[in-house]
């Protein structure tokens, strides 16, 4: 795409803007939502894109010639069976399990914040009990799914505890809710309530008590909706903009700021989510300038086995990171609306990179990582 922008004159954002579809066109399906036009929109605000000049060798900084690069990603946004388990107590403390695990992606905290929304209380009145396969059963930790599934099972385990007092509150003699749908109620300071009127409803304790119960506890079911899935494709999206500055005479290559756009439908937790892209990020620059396993192909050994040659990005070489989360909804992905950001951070950040380094250069380098040598070697290609 990049070049062929070039060949033809166009600016490398606007040819893609000019080009964009609705649709899944390997699969001809529509998309469950597609927010990449935001992504390029927002993302390319944020960077300060338009001030880029389309020549390559034109922008520098000193000795160092500047350039400006992008790319765009997108990750399939999978769903897996999942079940889930959900006890409220009489004093609303609440019990979540799952055999989810946690390999640092914020799963508990995911997983606890969801319960904690349904039931109107603190995140320390909830407590996460995930990572052994003696409870309910769920997918892999992987394939950036984890908080879709796990947290839909939480999400449909809260609803069906709720739906289970409503049940027993509506037993109750001159019960407020006797007439209440499930659908019109919700969990709020202690009490079931009605959503339109707060002041309509029955505390837990009461509610509980009448039914001669200490807690209530359900299960929540996930499978993927096989009509949704025959019908749609689901994706993550981005948009991810990269200047590099690169040493004209020493060849020396750096990424000096990353602005990342994504449209990851409803984001739970922007923290810990905008966590996971900038860890995606790095591990996207380590891909284009540092990373190479080298081999002996005499006897299949890979060579540089350890830290001490195996270059990984440092603190040194990590400069300015912006993560901008675009505003998605989509009904049809997931219970919860969510998209997975665990791998969708280095989608893309690897290209935008050599884009960038063209941008500085004028040299289309091919091969990562770029190293010194490759940037020397190459000719200028304008």
């Amino acid at each position: 795409m990049d070049e062929l922008a070039y060949e033809i004159g166009f600016d490398p954002l606007e040819l893609r803007i000019r080009n964009f579809v609705h649709r899944d066109q390997n699969q001809d399906k529509a998309l469950t939502s597609k927010a990449l036009q935001a992504c390029y929109r927002e993302g390319a605000a944020c960077f300060g894109w338009s001030e880029r000049s389309h020549r390559p060798r034109s922008m520098r900084d000193g000795n160092e010639l500047v350039g400006w690069g992008m790319a765009t990603g997108l990750w399939e946004a999978l769903l897996s069976e999942a079940e889930a388990k959900v006890s409220l107590s009489t004093d609303c403390n609440v019990v979540v399990s799952a055999a989810a695990s946690d390999i640092g992606t914020g799963t508990y905290t995911i997983l606890g914040q969801l319960a904690a929304d349904a039931f109107d209380v603190a995140l320390a009145d909830v407590t996460v009990t995930i990572g052994c396969s003696t409870l309910p059963k769920t997918g892999v930790e992987g394939g950036s799914c984890t908080a879709a599934y796990s947290g839909s099972a939480v999400h449909l385990a809260a609803k069906a505890v709720i739906k289970t007092m409503l049940k027993h509150a509506r037993k109750m003699p001159n019960s407020p809710l006797a007439k209440a749908t499930s659908e019109e109620v919700e969990v709020a300071e202690g009490r079931i309530v009605m959503r339109t009127n707060h002041q309509v409803g029955i505390a837990i304790a009461d509610v509980m008590g009448a039914a001669g119960l200490s807690s209530i506890e359900e299960h929540g079911r996930l499978g993927p909706d096989k009509t949704i899935m025959k019908t749609f494709s689901a994706y993550t999206h981005s948009a991810v903009f990269v200047e590099v500055k690169v040493d004209e005479e020493l060849g020396l290559a750096r990424v000096t700021r990353v602005v990342s756009a994504i449209a990851a439908g409803r984001i739970l937790n922007p923290r810990t989510a905008r966590s996971q892209i900038l860890g995606g990020i790095v591990m996207g620059l380590g891909m284009a300038l540092h990373e190479e396993s080298m081999i002996d192909h005499r006897s299949g050994r890979i060579m540089n086995h350890n830290i001490a040659e195996y270059h990984m990005p440092t603190h040194a070489d990590v400069e300015d990171i912006e993560v901008v989360f675009v505003e998605e909804e989509d009904d049809k992905v997931s219970p919860i609306g969510v998209k997975g950001v665990g791998e969708i951070g280095i989608v893309g950040v690897a290209a935008a990179i050599s884009n960038a380094i063209f941008h500085a250069t004028g040299k289309r380098i091919r091969h990562f990582p770029i190293t010194v040598d490759k940037i020397m070697q190459n000719e200028v290609k304008l």
